[in-house]
């Protein structure tokens, strides 16, 4: 009993550190840890989703606070962005920037997509729930296809 408890705490901490490196721009799949942890029958589905989803909005808001730090810089020489640059990605994020977060999750380009969000001040409240609704809604359909498929592999 303790030591199926130790197995699935493992479990669940290594599916929550690896969405939520995942999450950052470390290019690793959270989607396969997610059907990985279903396959392995290591936790209820729900607490999966839970798991899952709550690690990679934590590491979407590292992204959201690096770039938020980074614009103390912004007036250094060295500073990669120009203010007429920055003033043309606040126009564009501010017409698209919530719509955009809801794709947070696709590889490439949410990574960017939540770093921007900082680095342009969008509050972070609103941040979470745009960001946790598109990544929730993307485990939610992991999961459903997890279910759908898995029989696949374990008919004997």
């Amino acid at each position: 009993m303790i030591e199926q408890a130790f197995t699935q705490a493992g479990t669940l901490g290594g599916l929550f550190l690896w969405s939520f490196l995942a999450s950052t721009l470390i290019p690793l799949s959270s989607e396969v840890a997610l059907s990985a942890a279903r396959a392995m029958d290591a936790a209820p589905p729900l607490i999966l989703f839970a798991v899952a989803t709550s690690g990679n909005v934590c590491g979407a808001v590292i992204n959201w606070l690096l770039g938020a730090w980074c614009l103390r810089f912004q007036h250094k020489r060295w500073f990669p962005i120009t203010a007429v640059q920055m003033q043309q990605a606040q126009g564009r994020f501010r017409r698209w920037g919530a719509w955009a977060l809801l794709f947070s999750w696709i590889p490439l380009i949410g990574d960017p997509l939540t770093f921007a969000a900082g680095a342009l001040r969008y509050p972070l409240a609103r941040f979470l729930i745009v960001v946790t609704i598109g990544k929730a809604a993307r485990y939610a359909a992991v999961l459903w296809i997890t279910e759908l498929v898995l029989p696949i592999f374990t008919a004997s």
